[in-house]
């Protein structure tokens, strides 16, 4: 009697776990939020699809294998960890921050560019490709909860790219994008205040 317990309290135990450990990821991933982009491509599959993240990647860097400074701040947006990161010009502040991420590879851009613009509220208008893409799309949303750029934006020198934030919690730690980085608002609002017009951005 005594043996057969056993397992049984083990496989109890390592479910208790698993849940356990999944929690912060249901918790990141459940929203009552509902978005008129939600059932086009936007979003990589099921949002309420539990994600497992690459939890291994997501660890702080040093910056100095990505910039030859930090003069001005420094950003660097790992796609493959799904992650930002942001040292101050002193390094007296860094921030690591999950992000959603492009869908395809097509999608997303590499190398070095700057913050040109900053925007709290920000507009929103589908690129031609996008529209291509979601043709149910409308061709301007303005500022609010149904903005897909969240609260606030940082502005790249790439034309259309973007860091920004989302209204829909869900696509942070997926590949949801069309080829901006997304950031939960309140860690937007934060990247906002900390980042200047001219901040140097590394997306690897």
């Amino acid at each position: 009697m005594f043996n057969s317990q056993k397992p049984k309290g083990r496989r109890a135990f390592l479910a208790g776990s698993a849940a356990f450990l999944a929690a912060p990821a249901l918790a990141q991933t459940t929203s009552a939020y509902t978005s008129p982009f939600e059932n086009s491509t936007i979003v990589e599959r099921d949002p309420d699809e539990v994600v497992r993240r690459n939890i291994s990647s997501f660890r702080s860097l040093d910056w100095r294998p990505y910039f030859s400074s930090t003069a001005g701040g420094a950003v660097l947006v790992d796609t493959t960890s799904r992650a930002l990161h942001f040292w101050s010009a002193d390094q007296s502040i860094y921030k690591l921050y999950p992000t959603s991420v492009p869908l395809t590879e097509e999608l997303t851009r590499r190398g070095r560019t700057s913050i040109v613009r900053k925007v709290v509220g920000p507009e929103w208008r589908p690129t031609p490709s996008m529209i291509k893409r979601n043709p149910e799309w409308p061709p301007y949303v303005g500022p609010g909860p149904d903005n897909p750029l969240g609260t606030h934006a940082l502005y790249l020198s790439w034309t259309y790219y973007r860091i920004h934030g989302t209204h829909d919690t869900r696509k942070i730690g997926r590949r949801s994008s069309s080829g901006c980085i997304g950031l939960y608002n309140e860690h937007i609002a934060e990247l906002f205040e900390l980042t200047n017009v001219g901040t140097q951005v590394l997306l690897i």
